[in-house]
């Protein structure tokens, strides 16, 4: 097998959701690592006036993409924006596009995706599914294609204790679904959505297993992987630790622990808060690729799934978290904290929502109320209630524990995961000639 960047060299790549925190750090680690990759293409769509090319020349100088422009100042000639909308018909590629593509790509990665936990579920499955199952329909043109990576998510299958690498059959029809959303109203898909998805706690939860399997459905001879993620957070080591670009989930509740507006939540310490990186999981789906692209035994019909996730590993505990965050910003303390941080975890519903009226709403009251009395805008009732939503939504996730085999992540019995390159990924050093097992970093922890 050649080695990773030998393998991305003179290739072709398509990326979906380039413009997305994880297709950003994707697009720049795969253009940096490997330098000789051809052209990577990127489908985005016209916003806010913003033609695709203006968007992907305003995303590229940002931070994230410094030391890349420091090491390759010519990258972006490399990077060529496709006018693409994945929810209307054929993906609304010009006929010019859709023929360049199915002439030129040899690599997709498939990571566009709603990440809003409550997403209507006409819209989850527009988004999720039915995109999804356009990209496949667009990937059978592609002449050259020898491999397509759906990103998913670890909690797919999130109603099950033990999750294997392997797709599991959703409770449902996916095309009988997708046939009863289309002459169902609003009113009539929100009234059965808890039916629909019974244990699983939302519509992303539900509509990526329902992409999994359809992707199994229909992958016909296409060689598929499928990458399961569990809790994406800022980056590790790459480009530079601790970038993010968001706060969606876990970061936008740190941070409110930091500035002290966040002072309980409901989890359970023995719970495994199973984080990880985005460097980690963007070096995973490059190596997958790299991986089941070049080997003969995982060709069409035996679709690799890759758990990546950290907690059976180097498990973390939401008791480590508090702990960690309230020594954390006690050292180092934010600018202009509401006050002095100090979060607890409790496990009791009962117990957490009396803290909560305690400790987030009554200030909250009486600090708008001093707003107010000095003739400013209340603002901090709107910030507790946007941050109490944002808890609600994680409250499944942060008191429950689940266990992902990963064999195929860790120890491939078919063959070695360890190969030798510069700047794969690194887990304690990153020097040419040094032998990197490419998931072993998953013990970043």
């Amino acid at each position: 097998m050649v080695n990773i960047p030998e393998y991305y060299a003179g290739k072709n790549v398509l990326i979906t959701g380039a413009t997305g925190f994880m297709g950003k750090v994707l697009l720049e680690k795969l253009l940096r690592s490997c330098p000789g990759v051809k052209a990577v293409y990127v489908m985005v769509r016209s916003k806010a006036g913003q033609s695709p090319q203006a968007r992907i020349a305003d995303m590229i100088n940002c931070k994230l993409f410094e030391r890349l422009q420091e090491e390759q100042p010519g990258f972006a000639e490399k990077i060529i924006a496709v006018n693409s909308d994945l929810t209307l018909p054929e993906l609304d590629l010009s006929k010019e596009d859709q023929s360049i593509l199915a002439e030129n790509v040899n690599i997709v990665f498939h990571c566009a995706a709603t990440i809003r936990f409550n997403e209507p579920l006409k819209d989850a499955v527009q988004l999720n599914v039915l995109a999804t199952q356009k990209m496949l329909a667009l990937a059978h043109r592609m002449k050259h294609l020898q491999i397509f990576i759906h990103i998913s998510t670890a909690y797919a299958n999130c109603d099950r204790e033990l999750i294997e690498e392997i797709v599991y059959p959703p409770p449902v029809d996916y095309r009988r679904l997708i046939d009863s959303l289309d002459w169902m109203d609003d009113e009539l898909v929100s009234a059965l959505t808890p039916k629909l998805i019974g244990e699983r706690p939302n519509t992303y939860t539900y509509t990526k297993a329902l992409a999994e399997y359809m992707v199994q459905q229909e992958a016909g001879d296409l060689n598929v992987a499928i990458i399961r993620p569990s809790i994406v957070g800022a980056s590790w080591k790459e480009p530079f630790p601790g970038w993010i670009d968001n706060f969606n989930g876990p970061s936008g509740i740190f941070i409110a622990a930091g500035k002290g507006i966040l002072r309980t939540m409901r989890a359970s310490n023995d719970a495994v808060a199973d984080l990880v990186p985005v460097d980690v999981v963007i070096n995973a789906t490059l190596a997958a690729a790299w991986y089941s692209g070049s080997q003969t035994l995982n060709r069409p019909g035996n679709i690799l799934v890759y758990n990546c996730t950290t907690g059976g590993i180097n498990p973390f505990h939401w008791g480590e978290v508090e702990y960690c965050i309230n020594m954390t910003f006690k050292t180092n303390p934010l600018e202009q904290a509401f006050r002095r941080p100090n979060v607890n975890l409790r496990s009791n519903p009962f117990t957490n929502q009396y803290w909560t009226t305690v400790s987030h709403t009554l200030p909250a009251l009486l600090y708008d109320g001093y707003l107010m009395l000095t003739g400013r805008k209340p603002r901090m009732m709107k910030t507790i209630t946007r941050l109490h939503k944002a808890m609600m939504v994680l409250e499944y996730f942060t008191s429950h524990s689940w266990v992902w085999n990963n064999d195929n992540v860790t120890i491939n019995p078919h063959a070695s995961l360890t190969v030798k390159s510069k700047h794969v990924c690194c887990r304690k050093r990153c020097t040419t000639g040094t032998e990197l097992q490419f998931l072993s970093v998953i013990n970043a922890g």
